[in-house]
């Protein structure tokens, strides 16, 4: 054998050794517990055999506490770069079977590396984490490690997509990275999320609680909203992330893809003409709404389980993707609280930052009252949503299916927050308020002083809603462009939205404004 094939033995004998990971043992270990190994995530993430590793054999130069003779096979993080749908995508995947993916200095480097090619490039990164966390015996080289990785999350936002899949123990600093991500996943019953542990918390609240109350994926799908999205298990996390990133550009300076769906742009729905109850009281479902009107009724749901009173979610129309953002009757009669604001806001700005077009869908009778949404800031993260239809320079179009009322008319994006073009049901009632409130302040004396109170009311009632209760008094005064038969709803908004593709809007120059966070 010549010195040539030596050479290659002993690179493939190199290779082979470290693709075995943290050995057999603990990679056994890894799979009892229903998790995929770092490598076999990457290999389901990118298309097959596109997937190219660098910096396979960096070390660890770390000689505290005998970590000279520990040998951590790439240093616990898989980093590299393939393809997605034949799309270019920069990856990392913390491999636990090598001392618990702990993160260390050269751990940190080799993430910050494909970060930092990945924002030259102009395309999406996307974060597999599966740590015990920071490598205690590198001290403070691997908070900096952090450190490094949280400052490039801030620069490449807006920039590129970023999305963090949960897929195993996350805690204490390398949480943080995740939460600066556009997007996280979560794993059901495998993964969780913490800054202090159960442990932790008993010894210093006296507190009993779980990993999985505390941290687990339904719990910040639900409660918290930290995370967008709960998978079944890594496959399905894995396929999920593949299918986010298919509405994406890979950048802001890029549209995204145009797919062929297949789906007639003339094709009416007459199930939407009478969708609307004829009881004001009575809830509808939104989603089946948006599922009539998107290309093949599919639709692409983030916090699905977090405020469920507003819907988020990407769908297509006649290819072309779009966000949208819609009240739910069904679940607090669509009010807009709190979480609602955040939650909508959140992806308002997403969808501006990457060219994504924004469709919103009203029926909102106002936002949620009671002291603990004041006390708790309504004010303020209602501003939020204001601030960001306003911000948001993509075109927006409006539909108005039933309530408009208040405040909360204009924060789901009217005509004065810039939306380009404002359609409505003959359903719709867009007014400062319902029409039995409005009576009631408008009219109090008179109802008060007449023969047959109940009955004067309700003739005040009546006058009202004549007057205000409908769509025409707004598109008299040209607050909505349009006002259209519900089952022509997918043909008018495909219409819309092409004649305003190509939409340009400038602002005045400035760092960033200050949103009321």
């Amino acid at each position: 054998m010549g010195v040539i094939e030596d050479k290659l033995k002993d690179l493939k004998d190199r290779e082979e050794k470290i693709r075995r990971m943290g050995g057999e043992k603990a990679v056994a270990k890894q799979t009892e517990k229903g998790k995929l190994t770092a490598r076999q995530r990457i290999g389901l993430l990118f298309d097959k055999g596109t997937f190219r590793e660098l910096d396979m054999f960096v070390t660890h130069r770390c000689v505290n506490f005998g970590m000279e003779m520990v040998d951590i096979p790439s240093d616990g993080v898989v980093t590299g770069h393939g393809l997605v749908d034949g799309r270019p995508v920069f990856a990392f995947a913390q491999d636990f079977t090598a001392r618990a993916g702990s993160l260390g200095e050269m751990h940190a480097k080799k993430i910050c590396k494909v970060m930092d090619m990945a924002l030259k490039s102009g395309v999406p990164f996307v974060g597999l984490n599966d740590s015990g966390g920071a490598r205690i015996q590198e001290g403070v080289d691997a908070l900096s490690g952090y450190g490094q990785i949280f400052f490039r999350n801030s620069g490449a936002s807006g920039v590129i997509p970023q999305v963090s899949a949960i897929m195993g123990p996350t805690a204490g600093g390398a949480v943080y990275s995740p939460a600066m991500t556009d997007f996280v996943f979560m794993v059901k019953n495998s993964s969780y999320m913490f800054i202090t542990g159960p442990n932790v918390i008993k010894a210093v609240t006296g507190e009993k609680i779980t990993f999985e109350d505390l941290g687990g994926a339904m719990t910040h799908n639900e409660k918290s909203g930290v995370a967008h999205f709960a998978c079944e298990n890594d496959e399905d996390a894995l396929s999920q992330i593949r299918q986010l990133l298919s509405y994406l550009p890979s950048n802001n300076m890029e549209d995204p893809p145009v797919v062929d769906t297949g789906d007639n742009p003339r094709r009416t729905d007459p199930a939407l003409n009478t969708i609307i109850p004829d009881n004001p009281s009575q809830s509808y479902d939104m989603m089946e709404v948006i599922r009539s009107i998107v290309d093949n009724g599919q639709i692409f749901e983030p916090h699905q389980y977090f405020a469920k009173n507003i819907v988020v979610c990407f769908a297509r129309l006649n290819g072309r993707t779009i966000g949208i953002i819609a009240n739910q009757p069904q679940v607090l009669a669509g009010c807009l609280d709190i979480d609602a604001s955040d939650k909508a806001t959140r992806f308002i700005r997403f969808c501006d930052a990457f060219n994504i077009p924004i469709l919103t869908i009203a029926d909102v009778p106002g936002y949620l009252p009671g002291s603990q949404q004041e006390w708790g800031g309504i004010i303020r993260h209602g501003a939020k949503l204001l601030w960001c239809y306003s911000e948001a320079t993509v075109p927006k179009l409006l539909l108005v299916t039933r309530k408009d009322y208040g405040g909360s008319y204009l924060a789901m994006c009217s005509k004065d927050l810039g939306a380009d073009y404002a359609l409505a049901w003959p359903a719709a009632e867009i007014a400062v308020m319902g029409s039995s409130g409005a009576a009631n302040i408008i009219h109090r004396r008179e109802i008060k002083e007449a023969d047959d109170p109940k009955a004067k009311r309700e003739e005040k009632i009546e006058a009202y809603e004549t007057l205000f209760s409908n769509p025409y008094c707004a598109a008299a005064r040209g607050y909505v462009d349009a006002i259209i038969e519900p089952a022509e709803t997918r043909p008018r908004l495909i219409d819309a939205l092409e004649v305003l593709c190509a939409k340009r809007e400038v602002r005045p120059p400035k760092k960033h404004g200050n949103i009321p966070m």
